[in-house]
């Protein structure tokens, strides 16, 4: 592996381990690994991340609040049934920065430029991470004990101060996939944005508005909102709101790919946890590192999985106009809980489409032309201003930091991140990512993610081999891959327990933590079941 030389730097050696991101995970890492007192890094002027900075007013958590907090910070009001806002998440997440003390740790305003490795200087590091027999061999300890990467800082106010270099032993990932470089989509020359007379803008800029600036854009204008996730939901339901009244315009999501949306955490008057939370709804969905009995279960268990996707398609489609509007998903509820996609909707949201003020359009190939948008059916959207709902590209935001070869190894033959326990890349030296693979409680995960990580810093256990790894990270993949045709998503969310568990084993906790058989096997899971309290 190419590595510049420690030489060539002047570089801060402040801490053993760098943090890049104060955002959820970025907090989550800092507080497992306050031991070592890591200098963590944030380009803004905030903690939080897309909850700071990638929100829109009517933002709101997508769970309960016992499902998104840490294992010892509870909610004030945790039994709350209503979904807190972005503000009462980021006051949460500033609660438990503040408790903990964990803000002295992090530096403000200090982006990220570039990543450097360094760790063929020594030759400690030589036989472990850069010999070709790599990949069959042990990845090693994550202190190396010297410099493994230099990280290149500059001033978020002012792109042309000087880069500052911080070298590492160990640097925890955590800037997420979302935020930072939206995902625009690409046009057929004259086709783009260029010949619109209206006004394009991303929905990353549209959370950057306040609330007034966001209302005057949209009122009384004609919008076409592109795409159908949650951010695209919240932005076109701001939209309507803004034109009540007869001087108002409606608002058109344009819809390519449909998913299926919930309106609240209950079917059919039975709680939503029952069918996929508990360890017993989980155990008849396939998992890594099954037996061949319970390979042979789940083959057997197929109609039961199809029978519980189908009781809940069926409430959706009683509870909520999806036929009507021709927003029935072709594909089962399942593969979109397995991929992380379901997203609850705003109880005002079809109520708006009664009345006239949302529209869709199911259109897979569109462009611009000088009066709105345009469709592969020949038909025509006017438009005065189009948003592009259309997500982001994190792993170009990862790849743009990484220095070669380590960018080239962020992606398998199947466009994934093949990350151990969700977190350590089998193929890059002394760096963890936390914050790439989803699960239905994201806090949750990152969480128990970082205190297994500060356990392999801390040598209470070593990793498995490269090729171990590797194999569980196949194994994994192999699994999503069987379970929805969305697995680029990465999303362990139908057998998020079994991974929790394996965990818990690695770092010699006991897997199942209810206090009984019956909680065991009928009471969701969430932090607090994993709080070191309970290990004592």
């Amino acid at each position: 592996m190419a590595a510049q030389h420690l030489n060539q730097f002047q570089f801060h050696s402040v801490s053993k381990i760098g943090i890049i991101g104060a955002g959820i995970s970025g907090i989550a890492a800092a507080k497992q690994l306050s031991g070592h007192s890591p200098v963590v890094f944030e380009a803004t002027d905030s903690i939080g991340g897309v909850w700071k900075h990638c929100s829109y007013a009517s933002t709101k958590l997508q769970t309960p609040r016992c499902d998104f907090e840490f294992s010892d910070y509870p909610w004030s009001e945790r039994d709350n049934a209503n979904f807190p806002s972005h503000v009462e998440v980021l006051e949460y997440l500033h609660g438990y920065a503040t408790h903990f003390d964990l803000l002295k740790f992090v530096k403000f305003g200090s982006k990220v430029v570039e990543i450097r490795y360094v760790g063929d200087d020594h030759s400690t590091t030589t036989s472990t991470h850069s010999s070709e027999n790599y990949t069959s061999g042990e990845y090693g300890n994550l202190l190396a004990g010297h410099p493994v990467w230099v990280v290149g800082v500059q001033s978020s106010n002012n792109p042309d101060s000087t880069i500052e270099w911080y070298g590492f032993e160990f640097i925890v990932v955590c800037i997420g996939k979302y935020g930072d470089i939206p995902r625009i989509p690409t046009f057929p020359r004259n086709k783009g944005q260029e010949v619109f007379k209206g006004k394009v803008m991303h929905s990353m800029d549209y959370s950057k508005l306040d609330q007034e600036a966001a209302r005057e854009l949209v009122k009384g204008k004609k919008v076409a909102v592109i795409g159908y996730k949650k951010s695209a939901i919240d932005l076109a339901l701001e939209c309507a709101e803004a034109n009540q009244g007869p001087d108002g315009q409606s608002c058109t999501m344009v819809v390519r790919t449909l998913h299926w949306t919930v309106p609240s955490y209950w079917i059919w008057g039975l709680p939503f946890f029952l069918f996929y939370s508990t360890r017993s709804s989980q155990f008849v969905h396939e998992r890594p590192n099954q037996s061949f009995l319970k390979a042979l279960f789940c083959l057997f268990s197929s109609p039961m999985r199809k029978v519980v996707s189908k009781f809940i398609e069926s409430y959706l489609l009683w509870k909520l106009p999806l036929v009507k509007y021709g927003l029935k998903p072709e594909h089962p509820f399942l593969e979109d809980y397995a991929s992380c996609q379901m997203a609850i909707l705003p109880d005002n949201f079809f109520p708006e489409a009664d009345k006239g003020n949302l529209k869709f359009k199911r259109a897979s190939k569109w462009w611009f032309y000088d009066g709105g948008v345009e469709f592969e059916d020949n038909t025509r959207l006017e438009a005065d201003v189009v948003v592009l709902a259309t997500g982001y590209d994190g792993k170009k935001k990862l790849q743009s930091v990484l220095p070669e070869p380590f960018r080239s190894l962020m992606l398998d033959s199947s466009g994934t991140m093949p990350l151990y326990r969700g977190t350590i890349h089998p193929l890059i030296p002394n760096m963890a990512f936390v914050g790439f693979i989803e699960s239905v409680s994201n806090l949750h995960t990152a969480e128990l993610r970082c205190k297994w990580l500060s356990r392999v810093v801390d040598n209470k256990f070593k990793l498995p081999s490269v090729k171990e790894m590797l194999d569980q990270i196949s194994r994994e993949m192999a699994v999503m891959k069987r379970t929805t045709r969305f697995y680029k998503r990465h999303c362990i969310s139908t057998f998020s327990i079994n991974h929790s568990d394996e965990i818990c084993e690695e770092m010699g906790w006991k897997s199942w933590r209810k206090s009984n058989w019956l909680s065991e096997a009928f009471s969701p899971y969430n932090s607090r079941d994993y709080n070191e309290e309970k290990e004592d």
